[in-house]
């Protein structure tokens, strides 16, 4: 059984793909060619913004968002500790320093109650994570960040995408919305890649411009850039799995209704789902006091499983001398060592996923006898 089924997603799509890719072959634009335009012009429709701009990857999209804002040295940004590494990683190369926020304990999203307290006169941008597909409170962030200043507000919608909120699409809930087309993403490509949707002229304008060495026209060097192109085949590849999508996202929110039935039925905490907003359930995640025991008592009964993310960003030997300490996301700390997340992928069958429930259900009889 595999964590995520990609090779079933590949059958099913598998002629319109290789299509795809021949054109490209065909036509020879490898770098900057008519499927990138075309799939920046459909992915503008399906999320709602006025521009977007496809780039190599979910982290280049990040950075090149950062630059376009004019982020660097002295400035601080506002983001959550319990994510990947990525969302980090570009405040920190910019030479600005990560202020990090509490979690909610429920959603492990940002704290929008906590937000305000963090505010300096250094923050620049704060950047809410869209956690295992379901969009933080933004809203109400939003809120935040324009009664101190019109602060720009960054959605990191890498696991979220297709997901909605308060019925607009995430990528489309705040200044800037960054996605991540890594394989293993709700929409995903053969390779590295990614995309910045705004609705601002000039952040758009500026993030083209950056993501080709800040190059206004060919050769005429206006920005300082960086080599943030997508590559066309990952855009053709992209192109084919467009038309699956809303299926799959469809059954995502089936399979992750089955799967909270009956893990509320079994008592087993999990990640919660709020009621104005959807996720998309790039993970399904559960929470155990007992990690390691249930973990190993599911992969040694074939099935995978996965933990995202067992050490908090400020908690990261890299990253300590950037940030604040994790003294200020105790809950961050304490879900770290909770989160397990099962398979889950639009092709996980019934049959699979009932065995999955089976299992847990025999771990929590066993755990139940013991105690």
């Amino acid at each position: 059984m595999p964590f995520i089924d990609l090779k079933t997603q590949y059958g099913a799509l598998k002629e319109q793909i290789h299509d795809r890719i021949n054109r490209v072959l065909e036509h020879g634009q490898y770098i900057m060619g008519p499927e990138v335009l075309e799939l920046e012009t459909l992915l503008t429709s399906y999320v709602g913004t006025k521009h977007c701009i496809t780039v190599s990857s979910g982290t280049e999209a990040l950075l090149i968002s950062l630059m376009a804002l004019g982020i660097g040295p002295g400035d601080e940004v506002i983001t959550t500790p319990f994510t990947f590494v990525a969302t980090a990683e570009v405040i920190v190369l910019l030479g600005a320093k990560p202020v990090y926020v509490d979690i909610e304990p429920d959603t492990c999203n940002i704290d929008p109650n906590l937000v305000k307290a963090r505010i300096t006169n250094k923050t620049k941008a704060i950047i809410t994570v869209s956690l295992y597909g379901q969009p933080a409170d933004i809203d109400e962030i939003n809120i935040i960040a324009k009664n101190h200043g019109n602060i720009p507000v960054i959605e990191d919608a890498a696991q979220s995408f297709g997901a909605i909120y308060e019925g607009k699409r995430s990528c489309n809930l705040s200044t800037i919305g960054c996605t991540s087309f890594f394989p293993s993403k709700p929409l995903g490509c053969y390779g590295d890649g990614g995309a910045i949707f705004t609705n601002d002229d000039a952040i758009a304008l500026a993030a083209q411009e950056i993501r080709i060495h800040g190059q206004s026209q060919r050769y005429v060097h206006t920005r300082v850039g960086v080599g943030g192109r997508m590559d066309t085949i990952q855009c053709a590849i992209l192109l084919a799995k467009l038309s699956r999508l809303s299926w799959e996202v469809e059954q995502r929110t089936l399979i992750a209704d089955n799967y909270n039935t009956f893990i509320d039925r079994l008592g087993i905490n999990r990640v919660q789902q709020r009621p104005n907003r959807t996720s998309v359930y790039a993970q399904y995640t559960i929470f155990s006091n007992q990690r390691k025991l249930l973990q190993k008592y599911l992969n040694d009964r074939g099935i995978p499983t996965a933990v995202h993310y067992p050490v908090p960003l400020n908690e990261q030997p890299a990253y300590r001398g950037f940030c604040n300490s994790s003294d200020q996301t105790p809950i961050a700390s304490r879900v770290a060592n909770q989160v397990l997340s099962l398979p889950m992928s639009p092709d996980l069958n019934l049959e699979q996923q009932s065995y999955i429930l089976e299992v847990l259900k025999s771990y929590k009889d066993n755990e139940e006898e013991a105690s």
